[in-house]
C-alpha cells in the first residue's frame, strides 16, 4: 500500500532524488546533469518552502520510502512572484550562471540554469487554470494508484484555496506522462504565440 501524505522537511532528499531519476522526460537525468540539485531548486523544492500545504508524498508502507510526490501553487502568478523575490536569492549562487539565451541542444544544463532565472506565467491562464503542479513518481511506486492519489490530494487543496483550475506542461514526446494525465482528466490547450514542438499546455478543473 501507499500513504499518502503532506511534504515534511525530512522529505527533500527523497524529493530531490526522485525529481532528478524522473527528469528525463520521465527517466532518469543523472547522466545529463554535473549539478544534481539543479532541477529540484526549479521544479519540486521551492515549493516545499514557499507553500508547503500543497505539497505531497507518497510513501510505500512496507519500506517507509517516499517513491512520489506532487507539489504546485493555487496562484501561479503569485508564486511566480515569491519564486523571484525569495527562492532565487536563496539559490542562485549554488547553480552556475544562466546564458543569455539557452541551446537546448548544446547544454540542456545551461538551458536549465537559465529557466531558474526566468521563471514564468502565462496570465491567460489566470482566470480558469491559475493552479499549477508538478507530479514523479519512481518506477517502485507506478501502477500502484499512487498518481491517482496524489493527485486527488492535490486538487482538493488547490480547490479549498479558491482555484478552479489547473495546469501543467509535458513533454510532447512522453507518450506515458500524456496518457496517465488524459486518464486524470486532463485536456490540452493551445494558446496563440506560444507554440512549442517540446511542450505540450494541459488543463483541468480542480472539480472532483
Amino acid at each position: 500500500m501507499l500513504e499518502i501524505r503532506l511534504y515534511q522537511q525530512s522529505d527533500e532528499a527523497a524529493v530531490r532524488r526522485i525529481c532528478l531519476l524522473t527528469g528525463d522526460n520521465g527517466g532518469d537525468a543523472s547522466a545529463r546533469y554535473s549539478d544534481p540539485d539543479l532541477l529540484s531548486d526549479i521544479f519540486a523544492i521551492p515549493y516545499t518552502v514557499l507553500e508547503p500545504e500543497l505539497c505531497f508524498v507518497a510513501v510505500d508502507g512496507d519500506t517507509g520510502q517516499v517513491v512520489g510526490y506532487i507539489v504546485g501553487t493555487a496562484d501561479s502568478a503569485r508564486f511566480v512572484r515569491r519564486f523571484r523575490e525569495e527562492w532565487l536569492p536563496r539559490v542562485s549562487a549554488r547553480h552556475q550562471d544562466p546564458p543569455a539565451e539557452p541551446n537546448w541542444d548544446k547544454d540542456m544544463q545551461a538551458g536549465m540554469a537559465w529557466v531558474l532565472h526566468h521563471p514564468a506565467f502565462d496570465q491567460r491562464l489566470a482566470a480558469e487554470y491559475p493552479a499549477h503542479l508538478h507530479i514523479d513518481l519512481v518506477p517502485e511506486g507506478q501502477g500502484r494508484g499512487g498518481g491517482r492519489a496524489l493527485m486527488e490530494r492535490f486538487l482538493a487543496a488547490a480547490r479549498e484555496q479558491g482555484a478552479p483550475g489547473t495546469h501543467l506542461y509535458v513533454g510532447s514526446s512522453n507518450a506515458n506522462a500524456k496518457a496517465f494525465y488524459a486518464r486524470l482528466g486532463f485536456q490540452p490547450m493551445e494558446l496563440s504565440g506560444t507554440e512549442d514542438w517540446s511542450a505540450t499546455l494541459l488543463v483541468r478543473s480542480t472539480a472532483p
